[in-house]
């Protein structure tokens, strides 16, 4: 079986026509994808943000209850693995950065092969002691003199930015390999993720929008402290970065169809997380309540040969969902390790799924039912709390730097290997920035279908609050859950 994961990271869901016609973003190709495949209603986010989504993709189970931001565990059973295995090659096309900076080892080298394609963010690819030339002189947010190097090698031109380049990149393995009949592409563009920046040619589609500083492409994430005018010009290069997303996953599309291997594959389209562009008075991502801007996402799959082409679902799915698909779409067992449902019982109408959980490590837990949606705050100290791995690196160096209390033992029952048991005061996604811990102490229940912009609150209805804290401690033993994330939320399992 030929299957397919575009992964785009940072797509808002409202961004495309077919969950929101009131969006004025450009982008043909994503419509008409989804016109001819299938939409996801009820489609949400698992670990978050990057590195976690995609250990949620490639194992079929929730990374953050376990840990946070890290590399493919010793343990784990993975889908490239488990295709290897079986005799389906796979490959993976990608621009997205954090797979080559530390707390991403592992991951790539699942794939029988593998191509990244140099410059985005914070790569360390053009070497300069000196500061570049095209450093602005007055800025908004922040700015990185690395990226600053590395888009002196595009110089406006769209085919040589990095992920314009990952699809072709894509196309190219497609020229050379898509008349076999059993592979696993994943094509993985980072944009349109910030920076947000993108060629004139794009900006030129939408109304100009001007700042009074001579750059602002990366906002400080938290609580939003831009003006109207200034959130509008960011949201715009948002649009822009996103219509040549369109542009270049169009072209994609079109080579499968060249290739004639469209309608029998399987292609799989969505993204890791949102973002925030002021909502709720936030920006960014990471440090906030999980809200529906950067939880609910966009899910457009292409069953082979039309099936269930033109639907909509509304069953509750997550990415954990992708691994057992791609297996029993290749006839291959799912593992026992794997909590994800696959996406081929929805065909043959045996497909439910109760509720989805999702969280960063060591902030609030999250869950909805498909009716409403519960953000619960830990207790004041967050504690207990700790990570479980077997190896150190984390986004932002080492786990468990200086503590002397690290454990090691038989701590995840379905690993043979001894793992790390690391005490953690200050959750690593926020470590840099430890007082918005504050941001996540509060609770939130909001009525999904009637209350979509979450304004009301509903924390204190106790019936309610009952009946989700109930779900969520099932969900806990659901997906082995350590047993200090009863004890954080005071949840007696």
């Amino acid at each position: 079986m030929r299957t397919i994961l575009v992964l785009i990271d940072t797509l808002r869901r409202d961004a495309l026509n077919c969950y929101n016609q009131e969006s004025d973003v450009i982008a043909p190709n994503f419509n008409e994808f989804a016109n001819n495949s299938t939409v996801f209603n009820q489609h949400w986010i698992g670990s978050a943000p990057c590195m976690p989504a995609r250990r949620d993709i490639l194992t079929g189970r929730m990374n953050f209850l376990e840990r946070s931001w890290g590399p493919i565990e010793a343990f784990d059973k993975t889908l490239p693995e488990i295709l290897k295995e079986n005799n389906v090659f796979s490959h993976i096309s990608t621009d997205h950065c954090h797979y080559m900076r530390l707390g991403g080892e592992g991951y790539l080298q699942l794939f029988n092969t593998w191509d990244y394609l140099r410059g985005q963010e914070g790569d360390p690819w053009i070497s300069s002691i000196d500061d570049p030339l095209n450093m602005p002189k007055s800025y908004y947010g922040r700015v990185r003199k690395q990226y600053q190097l590395n888009r002196n090698k595009w110089q406006d031109n769209p085919q040589q930015y990095p992920s314009p380049q990952t699809y072709i990149s894509g196309m190219d393995w497609l020229e050379q390999n898509g008349n076999n009949k059993d592979f696993f592409l994943m094509v993985e563009a980072f944009d349109p993720h910030e920076p947000f920046d993108v060629p004139k040619k794009y900006l030129d589609m939408y109304p100009k929008e001007d700042i009074d500083r001579d750059y602002f492409e990366i906002p400080v994430y938290g609580q939003n402290e831009y003006t109207k005018s200034q959130m509008d010009y960011l949201k715009t290069r948002y649009k822009a970065l996103l219509s040549m997303t369109d542009e270049y996953f169009g072209k994609f599309i079109d080579k499968l169809k060249e290739l004639n291997i469209y309608e029998d594959s399987l292609i799989i389209v969505t993204t890791d997380h949102g973002f925030f562009f002021g909502e709720h008075d936030y920006v960014g991502k990471n440090v906030m309540p999980m809200y529906n801007e950067l939880s609910h996402l966009p899910l457009i799959v292409h069953f082979p040969e039309g099936d269930l082409k033109g639907q909509k679902i509304d069953q509750i799915t997550q990415n954990i969902d992708i691994m057992p698909t791609i297996l029993e779409y290749n006839d291959i067992e799912i593992p026992s390790s794997v909590k994800g449902k696959s996406w081929k019982n929805l065909i043959e109408d045996n497909y439910n799924k109760e509720y989805a959980l999702f969280g960063y490590h060591g902030l609030q837990m999250n869950i909805t039912d498909g009716k409403y949606v519960y953000l619960k705050a830990p207790r004041e100290d967050n504690q207990p709390l700790f990570e479980y791995t077997t190896s150190l690196t984390g986004i932002r160096g080492y786990l468990g730097s200086g503590k002397e209390e690290i454990e090691t033992g038989h701590y995840i029952k379905r690993s043979k290997y001894p793992v790390y048991k690391i005490p953690v005061d200050i959750p690593k996604q926020i470590q840099s920035e430890k007082t918005k811990l504050s941001l996540i102490m509060k609770s939130y229940l909001f009525d999904l279908n009637n209350d979509y912009k979450q304004v009301e609150n509903l924390i204190d209805d106790d019936r309610l609050r009952s009946l989700m804290d109930q779900l969520l401690i099932k969900a806990l033993i659901d997906n082995d859950s350590p047993k200090e994330q009863f004890d954080r939320f005071d949840l007696k399992d």
